[in-house]
Formats: C-alpha cells, structure tokens, sequence
C-alpha cells in the first residue's frame, strides 16, 4: 500500500517558473528524496503526491519516471513509486567522488568567473539561506543544487557538471532535519556566502578548501550519524 508518511510538500507554484511543470515537479520529487522527506523503502502513489503538490498525478507519475531512470525510485506495477535505499558505503564513494571533482573545480573557475556574474551568485546563496531559515529541506536542498551548478558551469565541461548532478541527486542528507531542530542548518547555508566572498576576492585555493569542507558535511553535520572530527571528510 503506497504511504501517506510524509508531510505537506511545496506548492508548484512556489518552484522555479521558468521551469516546465514536469521539470519543478521531479526537481522537488528528487529534493524530497535526497532529503529523507520521501523515505526509502516505503511506497508512494502518484495521485497522492500529485494531491500534495496540487496538480494532477500525471505531471508526477511522469517526473517519477524521470528518478526511476536515475535509480532514485522502483516502479511498482498498481502500487505505486518506492524510495531505493542506499547503503552507507555508496554514500561513502559518492561524497569521495564529489571531492575529487569538485574542489579542484571550483578552484579553476575562480579566476574566470566575470564580476558582473556576483550579484547573481549572491542571490542564490541567499535563496539557500531563506530556506534553512525556514526549515524547508526540499526547497534548500533544490536552492543548494542551483547554486552548485551555476557554479560548476563556469568549467565550460557540461559533462563535468552532469556527472556531479548525478552523484548529488544519489546523496541521501537524513540529518538534515536535526539540524533545522537546532538551528545549525542556517550556519551551513552560511558558507554559501563565504565561499561567494572567496570568489569575489579571486582566492581559489580558499575556495577550494572551503569546497572541501562544504562536501564533508555530506558525510558528517548532513548525514544520519555524524564522522568524527579525526575523519579525513571533516
């Protein structure tokens, strides 16, 4: 039997509406899940979410088939979506990937990104910010995505910036809401603007290790048990 275990989800109307309706719906689909708002294991119907999201089960059922070709969720035949599990090591190999990727990236593209382009980057780490504020995980993990990608886009190397989407989309951040509990969550989405700051002061090699702490949190502050601080992800 799909789940009715999860609580409101965004409106549509409060995604990006330069996206088409398809594209918002799979996008908070896939934040829900990363999240742990959607979680794995249990079942869910397209009519219910579509109900949750207030539009209709098709735009949902055909976003779902968009997370099941990402391996995100299994189609079950008249029941229903259910949320893959994914095992503490994969979660490992995922963050140990993105540092691999992602630091020595930034770190490049520090130099070539144009000074008009910082006022943009600023609003979008202000959008994370907002939704740490107000403890909306599905918005801040999709306002987090945004951002990381603009970023990364400044490579030029599109299949570079695919790659690190794929690996976020496979993360799961169960320790998120802990952290809105307590209010640590905003202190993180702090860092979006730090590292804006780096970028503004052309300092690649703090950016990168700025980048390299960021991805820690994957498998620390954000993940269901945190590392240690000895850990080599700290």
């Amino acid at each position: 039997m799909a789940s009715d275990s999860i609580g409101p989800l965004p409106s549509v109307r409060r995604l990006d509406q330069r996206e088409n309706l398809r594209d918002s719906v799979a996008n908070a689909l896939r934040a829900a899940v990363i999240s742990g708002e959607l979680e794995p294991g249990e079942v869910y119907s397209a009519p219910m979410l579509g109900a949750r999201f207030g539009v209709s089960a098709t735009p949902v059922r055909e976003a779902m088939l968009d997370l099941v070709r990402e391996g995100l969720v299994i189609s079950l035949r008249n029941k229903g979506f259910r949320v893959t599990e994914v095992s503490e090591k994969d979660l490992d190999n995922l963050a140990a990937l993105r540092q691999l990727i992602e630091p020595p990236t930034v770190r490049d593209v520090v130099p070539v990104i144009p000074a008009a382009d910082f006022p943009e980057l600023r609003r979008l780490a202000d959008d994370i910010v907002v939704a740490a504020e107000a403890g909306d995980l599905i918005a801040y993990i999709e306002a987090d995505r945004v951002f990381h990608v603009t970023l990364l886009a400044y490579s030029g190397n599109q299949k570079l910036v695919d790659v690190v989407s794929d690996l976020r989309s496979q993360t799961r951040l169960l320790g998120l809401t802990p952290l809105v509990e307590s209010g640590r969550l905003v202190a993180s989405a702090e860092e979006h603007h730090e590292l804006v700051g780096l970028v503004e002061a052309r300092d690649g090699d703090g950016a990168e290790q700025l980048m390299r702490r960021h991805i820690g949190h994957v498998r620390g502050l954000w993940a269901r048990s945190p590392v240690s601080p000895a850990s080599p992800v700290d």
